[in-house]
């Protein structure tokens, strides 16, 4: 009975995962696409509020290359609430090759989840990212700011996109004294 759980746990399990990493329908990834530009560190100016980065502040994520060819993602923020810095190091590889904006990243395996880069400044400035649903979406940039136009450009893309951005986070990223 024990082994007939566990294989029923796997069947589904196989069929549940590939949806995790799929494209939202509308959403096109970002091609070409040039990962050793992406490389680096991004500040979160904005997101939409979910469970795993709830009151977040001073949000970045470092993508590094690992040996194996696949990304190292690094997140970092601040939480207010404890006065700590959380941390999550994950591991991402591309779906359909290194040419498309199209990742699968994990936290825990063997759970992934799609990283997908929707639109990037041509001098990898700023990007704009979901996930396998509009449930999620970031605006990321090099710097801890930008400017108002390419704030407004992301709400309003984002908003055509079909993303509902009632609980869009704006990111603090005020130094701490």
């Amino acid at each position: 009975m024990r082994c007939l759980i566990h294989c029923v746990f796997i069947v589904v399990v196989s069929f549940l995962l590939p949806a995790c990493v799929s494209v939202p329908k509308g959403i096109q990834p970002i091609s070409p696409f040039d990962v050793q530009r992406y490389l680096g560190t991004w500040y979160e100016i904005a997101r939409l509020e979910n469970s795993f980065e709830a009151g977040l502040t001073r949000v970045t994520a470092d993508y590094s290359l690992l040996p194996d060819g696949t990304v190292q993602v690094k997140n970092v923020g601040f939480s207010p609430e404890s006065g700590k810095w959380k941390e999550a190091i994950g591991k991402a590889d591309f779906v359909n090759g290194e040419n498309k904006a199209h990742l699968k990243v994990s936290f825990q395996w063997p759970f992934y989840s799609s990283y997908i880069v929707f639109k990037l400044d041509p001098n990898y400035r700023y990007a704009y990212v979901t996930g396998n649903d509009r449930d999620y979406l970031w605006l990321l940039s090099r710097t801890p700011s930008v400017s108002e136009e390419v704030l407004e450009d992301f709400k309003k893309t984002a908003q055509a996109q079909g993303f509902n951005l009632d609980d869009l986070v704006i990111v603090d990223h005020t130094p701490l004294d």
